[in-house]
């Protein structure tokens, strides 16, 4: 049986996840380097007997997702069945490392004072943040779960009438021979 329809409108729900999920990740102010923004991807993949979207990004992309729980907040994220669902997550007993903190500090130009109004260095500032983070945790964005969600609420009634119409093709083709 010939699935174009098929393929062809999983391909566009690849893409529209895709698209949400980074203006939503660019809107919550997440995308500093671009990095994670260019990551994320989708495949249609089929078969003989299944097809399916699979899709891709950073590893850490799942961090900002979900979020990460720290050792006295716990985090919640919203998931693509639009349940409150708890981080799976958390901080153990090291913190986030300075190193990658003050890079982080230098892209956003973001500049730290002590208690007298006083600068204060950006390893200070970065271990003053990465030992909040590992407190505190880090907040969910859903950046990719909602264009899921929002996807797969459309996703029925199109999914079917591509069907309906692969079924239909591969009828008239039997019918042909």
């Amino acid at each position: 049986m010939d699935i174009a329809n098929l393929e062809r409108y999983l391909d566009s729900f690849g893409k529209y996840v895709v698209k949400q999920a980074r203006t939503k990740l660019t809107k919550s102010k997440k995308n500093v380097s671009k990095a994670l923004y260019n990551s994320i991807k989708f495949k249609v993949f089929s078969s003989s007997d299944r097809i399916s979207v699979k899709f891709y990004m950073a590893d850490y992309g799942a961090f900002i997702d979900k979020g990460v729980s720290g050792n006295k907040k716990k985090q919640k994220y919203k998931n693509w069945e639009g349940k409150n669902v708890s981080s799976p997550f958390k901080y153990g007993s090291k913190q986030p490392p300075s190193s990658i903190l003050e890079k982080w500090i230098s892209k956003r130009g973001i500049k730290g004072r002590d208690k007298k109004g006083r600068f204060i260095t950006h390893k200070s500032l970065a271990f003053l943040i990465g030992r909040s983070i590992k407190l505190k945790g880090i907040k969910s964005t859903s950046f990719f779960q909602r264009p899921l969600q929002l996807g797969l609420e459309n996703l029925g009634q199109d999914f079917l009438k591509a069907l309906r119409e692969d079924i239909i093709g591969g009828l008239t083709q039997v019918n042909k021979k």
